[in-house]
């Protein structure tokens, strides 16, 4: 592994970092975002930090989503989170938690899969209250939100691994 940038007090750390320090781990990923030893042949991973227009990031997460990718499409989420207004920023907060809740259900980890199901179901609900809208950009988060909840009590009541593809939301309906 590659000892790239200074942790703290001035040593050099042992993790990989990118371009400006933060860390990032080189390793290459799987379908669900788990690493794989290095020089393995992973999936390619989403560039961070891309601003989409709002149905172009419905439209790429649903495609991730749909390809069994739920790590990927919680990653553009997170950029829209990251880089959207201020009033929406809760809004793909809860749609990144649906797409990591889906994440923890596939890799067999229904504790942490239910919890962040729901969570991410309450802040859809929340978010449509809130503003008397229930189908921002054409997602269905009433719907999503029923989604979320019924796949937390399946995971919980049936552990162990689901099929992230097969199981993948319909965003818009």
């Amino acid at each position: 592994m590659a000892h790239t940038g200074t942790a703290a007090g001035g040593q050099r750390g042992s993790r990989d970092r990118d371009a400006d320090g933060r860390a990032r781990n080189a390793r290459p990923r799987d379908g669900l975002g788990r690493p794989l030893p290095h020089g393995a042949d992973g999936v390619a991973r989403q560039p961070e930090g891309v601003v989409r227009a709002p149905r172009e990031t419905v439209a790429e997460a649903q495609a991730l989503l749909a390809a069994g990718k739920p790590f990927h499409a919680h990653e553009v989420f997170e950029d829209a989170w990251k880089s959207g207004p201020e009033g929406e920023r809760a809004l793909w907060r809860g749609l990144a938690q649906l797409a990591v809740g889906l994440t923890h259900a596939a890799r067999g980890n229904a504790t942490g899969g239910a919890r962040l199901l729901r969570r991410g179901a309450d802040a859809a609900e929340q978010w449509a209250a809130g503003r008397g809208e229930d189908r921002p950009y054409g997602m269905d988060l009433t719907g999503l939100a029923r989604w979320a909840r019924e796949l937390a009590g399946r995971v919980e009541a049936a552990p162990g691994p689901v099929d992230a593809a097969a199981e993948a939301p319909r965003l818009t309906s």
